[in-house]
């Protein structure tokens, strides 16, 4: 019944999500189906979704209902699959009647025979937790393809009290070594591999009983197709000296961290049932500088967490300033049920969040402004992922950049190619991208 049936993906979420997705468009591929960016030929449409905010949710209950429509064209299914079922099936599934098959996290394998049986019974098909969390190698990039994210471990330990995480993935589980070194080959040349889990830095401590992260480094950096790495969600707490030499000693690891903090006033922290404290956050921060030269880091803050106070609000403003990071994301709390801050009072008003989010990016301009404004004049590294038509130039990105969430340089080149890296030379710079232009560049710059 599933012979010749065109499929298509939307993947929403982070690059965690992402990756899933890739090995869920392999598996189709892999058993000969084809694959189609265009939802209006597409017989079969899969809804890979975030369940991790309220704003995702509703994004994805959106979505659906936005595919749905194309059941008055060629699609025949409609498949919702990853977080939002995994952990809200119960209040799903007769709602969403939209949706012809659910499946959850871990069970992509089992997507087949769903479809299967919903083409032979004519019903709607409930798959979650149906699947195992088997290993898979498959995947089809749809990251440019000089970059690729690396998902070496899923689900969460730490229990952050306004997050849903652990009780939609579960608890923390690394993946086997040997084989994220043989999926890291199958990837080809590959310009700039990222690696992304909830928490890198605690890889391999339930799989082999000690922490195996620089191992894995080691071992990936050995790797004749893999030409640089870069680190995203390092948690403080267990960012080692091993760590910070091998990022120090190892060329191929970019000297680039994303940290999430998420707080920065002690009180909060513990009331996030976070594991540093703002003291500890600006040592960790001096220490890396000192060891790794122009080590670039960047984070994410929470702000309007229940009882934060003005005076606790201000202390985050004043870090932000002091901790000079190169680049932040700020976030409003939101109220999650099922969290451990869902029921602490007083919450804070959506308003004052809002406020109080807007004050923090202000900030961080700021200091971004700062210290982007100290490469004007000087020579930059920098990795094309394209060009910009809008500005009439190539655009791509300096060692402490990683895709889509933090700034870019534009530069003008006589020539440039994708995944290709050049000297830039900085012309100017505002509080979040860099302008330059190639030594061979001969036309007029636009500044």
């Amino acid at each position: 019944m599933l012979s010749n049936k065109i499929f298509g993906v939307i993947s929403l979420g982070c690059d965690k999500n992402r990756v899933d997705s890739e090995k869920l468009l392999g598996l189709i591929k892999e058993r000969g189906y084809t694959l189609t960016d265009d939802l209006t030929k597409a017989q079969i449409v899969i809804v890979n979704t975030c369940a991790f905010l309220q704003s995702a949710r509703e994004e994805a209950i959106e979505t659906v209902f936005e595919c749905a429509e194309y059941k008055q064209g060629k699609l025949e299914k409609l498949v919702v699959t990853g977080c939002l079922p995994q952990k809200f099936i119960d209040e799903l599934y007769q709602p969403l009647q939209e949706a012809d098959i659910f499946l959850g996290i871990n069970d992509y394998e089992k997507i087949f025979e769903a479809l299967e049986k919903s083409y032979q019974d004519n019903e709607r098909q409930n798959y979650v937790g149906k699947g195992k969390d088997g290993y898979i190698h498959s995947r089809v990039l749809t990251t440019a393809e000089h970059f690729a994210y690396l998902k070496i471990a899923d689900g969460c330990y730490n229990h952050c009290t306004y997050c849903l995480i652990p009780k939609i993935r579960g608890k923390y589980r690394s993946y086997p070594m040997e084989e994220l070194l043989k999926e890291a080959e199958n990837l080809g040349d590959t310009a700039e591999l990222i690696l992304v889990a909830q928490d890198t830095t605690r890889y391999g401590e339930d799989l082999y009983g000690k922490n195996s992260f620089v191992e894995l480094l080691q071992k990936l950096s050995a790797l004749g197709n893999i030409h640089k790495i870069r680190l995203l969600y390092c948690y403080p707490d267990v960012i080692t000296d091993e760590l910070i030499d091998e990022i120090a000693n190892n060329p191929k690891i970019i000297k680039y961290m994303d940290i999430p903090l998420q707080h920065s006033e002690n009180r909060v922290l513990k009331l996030m049932n976070r594991k540093g404290t703002r003291e500890g956050y600006l040592q960790l921060f001096k220490k890396l500088r000192q060891r790794v030269p122009g080590m670039a880091i960047r984070s994410t803050f929470i702000s309007g967490f229940p009882t934060e106070t003005e005076a606790e609000f201000e202390g985050m403003l004043q870090f932000v300033r002091e901790a000079k990071l190169f680049n932040c994301g700020f976030f409003a709390y939101s109220k999650e049920p099922d969290t451990g801050a869902y029921r602490i009072k007083p919450q804070i008003h959506h308003a004052t969040k809002k406020r109080r989010v807007r004050a923090l990016y202000e900030a961080q301009a700021e200091v971004s402004a700062n210290i982007l404004s100290g490469f004007v004049g000087k020579e930059l590294e920098v990795i094309c992922d394209g060009i910009d038509y809008e500005k009439g130039c190539f655009v791509g990105r300096a060692y402490f950049s990683a895709p889509d969430i933090d700034g870019k340089v534009y530069f003008y080149a006589g020539e440039a190619m994708q995944g290709e890296t050049y000297t830039v030379l900085i012309d100017r710079a505002d509080c979040y991208d860099l302008y330059g232009h190639t030594e061979d560049y001969e036309g007029e710059i636009e500044l």
